[in-house]
Parts: C-alpha cells; sequence; structure tokens
C-alpha cells in the first residue's frame, strides 16, 4: 500500500468568522465548531472510512484541532505534533488581511512570511517534515490542524513552492486526501464538506 494522508482542518472558530489570523493564540471552537467536528466524525466512522481503524493520528496540540480531533472520535488515538501548528504569524496574530494591508498593501504571507514570526523557509520545513514522516510507513495518517498549515502541505505533497497554497483553499470542517495516481502525488479529495450539507 502507498501512503496517503487525510487531512482535517478544524472546527469554526470565532477568529476565523472575523477573518482574524490565527497562528499561536489558543482560540477555542465555537458551537458551530463543535457541531462541525462531531458531523465530521460521524461521517469518518460510516462506510467507506469504517472509523479508519488502522492509520495513524496525529493532531496540533492547539485546542481547535485537539478538540476537533476528540469530538471526532479520534482524541483517544491521537498523538499531540507541535510541527502540525499554526503559521506563526508573529507581528500579524490576530490582525485582518485587510489590517496588515493597510501598512503593507502588497504583503502576501505565501511570499512574505510574517513579521516578527515564521517565514515563508520555515513554513516549507515543517510542511516537508510533515510529508516525510507520512510517507514514511506502509500506514494511511490523519492529520487534524490549521487552514494555512495544510494548505502547505498540500503544496509540498506535490514539490510545489509553497505559493500554490494560496490558490487551494480550506473550509473549516473539511475533509482533504492526498494520495496517489499513476505512482505520482495526486490530490483524492480537497476541501470536502459534503458532511456538512
Amino acid at each position: 500500500m502507498t501512503p496517503r494522508i487525510v487531512l482535517v482542518r478544524h472546527g469554526q472558530t470565532e477568529w476565523a468568522v472575523n477573518g482574524r489570523h490565527t497562528g499561536r493564540t489558543d482560540v477555542p471552537l465555537t458551537e458551530e465548531g463543535r457541531r462541525t467536528a462531531r458531523l465530521l466524525g460521524a461521517r469518518l466512522h460510516r462506510a467507506p472510512w469504517n472509523g479508519l481503524p488502522d492509520v495513524e493520528v496525529r493532531t496540533s496540540p492547539l485546542s481547535r484541532a485537539r478538540e476537533t480531533c476528540e469530538l471526532a472520535g479520534f482524541g483517544d488515538r491521537a498523538k499531540e505534533w507541535d510541527t502540525l501548528m499554526e503559521w506563526d504569524y508573529g507581528a500579524y496574530e490576530g490582525l485582518t488581511p485587510a489590517e496588515i494591508k493597510a501598512d503593507r498593501p502588497d504583503w502576501l504571507v505565501w511570499r512574505d512570511g510574517a513579521a516578527r514570526g515564521e517565514t515563508v523557509a520555515q513554513m516549507t520545513a515543517r510542511a516537508d517534515e510533515t510529508v516525510a514522516w507520512a510517507r514514511s510507513a506502509d500506514r494511511d495518517v490523519l492529520v487534524f490542524a490549521h487552514g494555512h498549515f495544510l494548505r502547505a502541505l498540500g503544496a509540498r505533497w506535490f514539490g510545489h513552492d509553497l505559493s500554490f497554497g494560496a490558490t487551494i483553499r480550506l473550509d473549516p470542517a473539511s475533509l482533504s486526501v492526498l494520495g496517489w495516481a499513476y505512482g505520482a502525488p495526486a490530490i483524492e479529495r480537497w476541501n470536502d464538506t459534503g458532511h456538512l450539507d
């Protein structure tokens, strides 16, 4: 078996609703975020997923990802991993894109990184570490993490520059699967929120 990586973006938070960059601040899920995490879990415990009995599960230690993992029914199998934490936005933490662009009109995190926070190279290294881990054994993995980190991971699964992450958005409580086709990295599913319909 060629290993796949199943990605879950955490449920909704108040800062996400307001469009604020939420990196290392430990913002909790909203009630809606908890509801959608349970719906995602119900989906992953039905056919064809059947609870993913053989996957290795890891979660970001930040409470919004960890609680999503628990509410989805994988908390007892999950190992926390700091590598999965969201981009460190440094001076931009808690700000909206409009607030940042008031000072830096051409700013793009995927190209410029974050002032006094994580650089593009540092984020690339963390995403590459996760890709290497996911591909390291003959088993699938399940990851509970954050929007920008998972988009970076998607870019690096294919060996693309991190800026590719700007083109592949992810909604809260979404499900994605990165796998293989004809021996090459492939998207099997991306930003799937069918369980929320």
